[in-house]
């Protein structure tokens, strides 16, 4: 099963993609009356909705199937609650997050940093965080292979804590069995073919795919 998130941020900055890869849309917040004003079957929304009008609340709550309505003032944000509440419903599904990236830099690093949390460490794999310049998927110990995405010119591995035994192949630049002590992004690497190898033995990393800004 496929599900979009999608949060507050712009939809200018959405990425491209075809609706039919999914099969069920959460709303977060203002990402509820994004789906709506594009004519979408909103399943369900999520948030304090404290970025809406009382007029544009009422119509999510006509037009949602289910409706999860927090309290401004909480410990978790909208975004983490929205990522909650769907995994508990569909703990096997592949989920995109966009409208997370742009905007507040507070924002954005409480998005990236989503799967570090215990809650959903074990999903990790299942995350993706996209925009119209950047694809974000997550990674546990193991042995991958990352296909190049269209459109994308760049690569990055992104510890996100410590990693041990990181090892790159098949890319522009490659390492070999590097112990990564602090967070830090390898970026700027490049495809050298249509797909990449790297492998580590602890930790978690994002391979980031990206292109300039046309």
């Amino acid at each position: 099963m496929n599900i979009l998130l999608v949060a507050g941020g712009s939809p200018d900055k959405w990425p491209q993609f075809d609706m039919e890869e999914f099969d069920y849309l959460v709303g977060i917040d203002r990402g509820s009356l994004y789906i709506v004003e594009q004519g979408w079957s909103l399943d369900l929304a999520v948030g304090d909705f404290d970025s809406l009008t009382e007029d544009e609340q009422q119509l999510i709550q006509r037009l949602t199937k289910e409706l999860v309505q927090a309290q401004a003032e909480k410990d978790d944000t909208d975004t983490q609650l929205a990522l909650a509440h769907t995994l508990k419903k569909f703990p096997e599904a592949e989920i995109t997050i966009i409208g997370a990236t742009g905007g507040r830099l507070d924002h954005f690093l409480a998005n990236l940093w989503l799967p570090l949390e215990s809650r959903f460490q074990s999903f990790a794999h299942q995350i993706k965080l996209k925009d119209y310049q950047n694809s974000v998927s997550y990674y546990l110990p193991g042995e991958y292979s990352v296909t190049k995405e269209v459109g994308m010119t760049y690569l990055a591995y992104c510890c996100l804590i410590p990693v041990k035994n990181l090892t790159l192949t098949e890319s522009k630049y490659t390492l070999d069995h590097v112990d990564v002590s602090l967070p830090i992004s390898y970026a700027s690497n490049e495809f050298v073919g249509e797909s990449a190898g790297f492998s580590f033995d602890a930790g978690m990393i994002a391979v980031i795919q990206s292109r300039d800004d046309k």
